[in-house]
């Protein structure tokens, strides 16, 4: 495959970590969008946590103020809403940090570009259009990075497998290990086997799509497989997780957002 990535993201790499060093901000902007709909204001320069936001065929159990919503809804706005004030809290990032979260955003939508980190929910339900899997492929190719999160069993992993052949029918998961860069961008994270929580009886496997096939290259996105990160994020404040539990999903999280800026 060709090599497309594009320096829209790649060249701000050495200012964005001057700038976190000297306690600067991150440019990305956000969206107000839909129903459920992200911040209306921000502040420029702030983090926007993206969350993508797709057809569903089905209202997946979950909840969203004591509604079921649909699967790409899932923890909305509770886990963004706390992973971005950890973020703030041990980063010189600016993320934005309000009741809503972040922003929704459609594949389809020009505005994603805005976001170089973007984050799914329950993509085993998720069944891709053209025009999202041309959006996301050019987002992913131009430096875009995505996080596909709460799903288990192979029918949901067949499922995402699928989806993402439309979207890059060349390129191949591959298995993660905690030696892989993107565990090490922040925190170092010595072990992938905390996170086994989310789903009693599935063991928890993190895949990632590279650049060309090529696992010294650029991640451009991962799969929290038979797990549910953003489920600790959501009620790591309820007394509902172990805190040791939600102190390795916030780790993760801010590791994977690190990654996304800085590659």
């Amino acid at each position: 495959m060709m090599r497309t990535t594009s320096d829209r993201w790649r060249r701000p790499v050495a200012a964005v970590v001057l700038m976190l060093a000297a306690g600067g901000a991150v440019a990305i902007a956000a969206l107000d969008d839909g129903p459920l709909s992200g911040p209306e204001r921000y502040d420029s320069g702030q983090f926007v946590f993206a969350r993508v936001r797709y057809a569903d065929a089905y209202i997946v159990p979950g909840y969203y103020n004591g509604q079921n919503q649909p699967g790409w809804a899932h923890d909305y706005p509770g886990a963004e809403s706390n992973l971005m004030r950890i973020l703030e809290s041990v980063t010189f990032l600016n993320p934005y940090i309000g009741g809503d979260g972040g922003v929704i955003v459609d594949l389809d939508d020009p505005d994603l570009f805005k976001y170089p980190f973007a984050y799914m929910s329950e993509p085993g339900y998720w069944n891709v259009t053209e025009r999202e899997a041309e959006g996301l492929r050019n987002y992913l190719l131009k430096g875009g990075f995505l996080i596909f999160d709460d799903q288990r069993s192979d029918e949901h992993w067949n499922n995402l497998e699928a989806q993402m052949r439309r979207v890059l029918p060349g390129l191949r998961w591959v298995q993660l290990d905690a030696s892989h860069p993107v565990y090490h961008s922040f925190f170092d994270i010595e072990t992938l086997e905390q996170y086994e929580q989310a789903y009693p009886g599935y063991d928890p496997i993190f895949y990632g799509l590279f650049e060309d096939n090529d696992t010294s290259d650029r991640l451009l996105a991962v799969a929290n497989h038979n797990n549910d990160i953003g489920d600790a994020w959501e009620w790591s404040m309820s007394g509902w997780v172990p805190i040791d539990l939600s102190n390795e999903a916030f780790k993760l999280g801010v590791n994977y957002i690190m990654y996304a800026l800085t590659h």
